[in-house]
């Protein structure tokens, strides 16, 4: 991967980068602010020779350098523990005296320092200074030859142990900092092993990696989708323009057909094909195309719901004869549209959809119609849609943004090619604004907005025959 791969994961993926880094910060504050302030206190002993002419007091002065390093190992030893435990009263634990203190030789020199760390800080000036008295004193005991009273060796207290009020832990500034760069390495390191274990359709190379079908159109991820489409659909909006774009490019599906029927799926439920079939009916109606919406999908009807119209009568009541055609339609209140709901679900949709009955309806929906949109049932739990599909001129596949998988669309593709139905296309549904042209290739931000033509109005009418009769100067030549 290279570098700007990372910076398009991090945009991809900024949430969960800022969540590390947040949660993070917020446990090191935690943290933080439970912790104990400690205190330090410092002391520093000199280690000398009694040696006095000036060749002896080289030799004793590198013997005291490497004795040095042994007396700081004694600093944390149980018995000088117990030494400073009796001299401050016998009310310390001596192991835990151990843990308290610590021991360095400043490099080069006789130097020795140590330092005592407590909750309490003079305690631990206290026991700062009681270590250096007692070292010194089990110095002196240790490099005393037998039978002798002068040490070879002595320890010399320089610095004696100060009382600080400013607590050596916690560090706020450094356990924050800290924290906000942990949160970022993990935040990094999530989003890109996310991002290569991410599998769902995200950009057209994903799409384009299985399937050589175009993509017809980019919806936006809009808080319209949820409302009535043909009041939205009127406005101009991103997402009624992301339709609009769509319904131009189906212009240009089958150019060979008057009448087209095409089928609307998707590969899993959830994913948006009722209210993109909706939508896209209703926005061709607004061209002035007339145009059927059929509820082919016998097993889970949204159609009617969708659009707040009776779901008693419609397809069912055609396929078993209580209706005719004519009666089983309903208008869409404000357009032309004309719907067929689901009616009764039946205990055999499969059959039904197999039937002569139904391949009779759709001829018939094809002679009095420009376009008829079947909302067809999904392509991976069950066979209808890829049925529908044969009877079709095609079909349109549906994806999520985000969610669809290029397996699940891989698969729903195959469904399709396996009963030698055509797919037309594919809409990727839910997709995320942007200002500039999207990677999909289509889609306008809201600056663009005032530019374009009411639906329905003179005006765009006359744009949409003028890219109808541009189209098909073009296939001619």
């Amino acid at each position: 991967m290279e570098l700007k791969d990372y910076w398009q994961i991090v945009r991809h993926r900024w949430k969960m980068v800022v969540l590390c880094l947040l949660a993070s910060l917020a446990v090191a504050s935690f943290l933080t602010w439970q912790a104990t302030p400690q205190y330090s206190s410092s002391t520093r002993l000199f280690i000398s020779t009694s040696q006095s002419d000036e060749s002896s007091a080289y030799t004793g002065n590198l013997f005291a350098t490497q004795r040095v390093t042994s007396y700081a190992d004694l600093v944390t030893s149980r018995q000088l523990a117990l030494r400073v435990d009796d001299a401050l009263g016998g009310e310390l634990d001596p192991d835990t005296l151990r843990t308290q203190v610590s021991a360095s030789v400043v490099p080069e020199t006789v130097l020795l320092q140590i330092t005592a760390t407590d909750a309490d800080p003079m305690l631990a000036r206290d026991i700062a200074q009681a270590y250096a008295e007692e070292l010194r004193s089990l110095v002196a005991d240790l490099e005393t030859p037998e039978g002798k009273q002068d040490a070879l060796i002595k320890a010399s207290i320089v610095d004696n142990a100060q009382e600080s009020d400013i607590p050596v832990s916690p560090q706020p500034v450094r356990n924050l900092g800290l924290a906000a760069v942990l949160g970022l390495l993990l935040g990094l390191g999530l989003a890109v092993v996310r991002e290569l274990l991410d599998t769902s359709v995200t950009s057209s190379d994903d799409v384009n990696a299985v399937t050589d079908a175009p993509i017809l159109g980019n919806i936006f991820n809009d808080a319209a989708a949820k409302r009535p489409p043909a009041k939205e659909l009127a406005e101009a909006t991103p997402w009624a323009e992301a339709f609009r774009v769509l319904r131009t490019n189906m212009q240009y599906v089958q150019v060979d057909h008057d009448q087209k029927l095409i089928v609307v799926t998707s590969s899993l439920p959830g994913e948006g094909k009722t209210t993109t079939a909706a939508a896209l009916a209703i926005s061709m109606a607004q061209a002035d195309h007339r145009v059927a919406l059929v509820e082919a999908d016998l097993r889970r009807p949204l159609l009617a719901r969708r659009l707040e119209l009776d779901g008693a009568v419609g397809t069912t009541s055609v396929l078993i004869g209580k209706l005719s055609l004519e009666d089983a339609l309903q208008p869409y209140p404000g357009t032309d549209l004309q719907v067929l709901a689901c009616g009764p679900v039946p205990p055999n949709p499969s059959e039904l959809l197999q039937s002569a009955a139904m391949e009779k309806l759709l001829v018939d929906l094809r002679s009095r119609f420009d376009i008829v949109i079947l909302d067809a049932p999904p392509l991976l739990p069950v066979t209808d849609a890829a049925l529908l599909a044969t009877q079709a001129d095609g079909a349109v596949v549906v994806v999520r943004h985000g969610k669809t998988t290029k397996d699940q669309l891989s698969h729903a593709v195959e469904r399709l090619d396996a009963v030698d139905a055509k797919t037309l296309g594919v809409v990727v549904n839910m997709a995320p604004q942007k200002k500039s042209n999207s990677s999909y290739g289509y889609g306008y931000g809201y600056g663009y907005a005032p530019n374009v033509a009411p639906a329905g109005s003179r005006r765009a009418r006359e744009e949409e025959k003028a890219r109808i009769k541009a189209g098909k100067s073009a296939s001619r030549r």
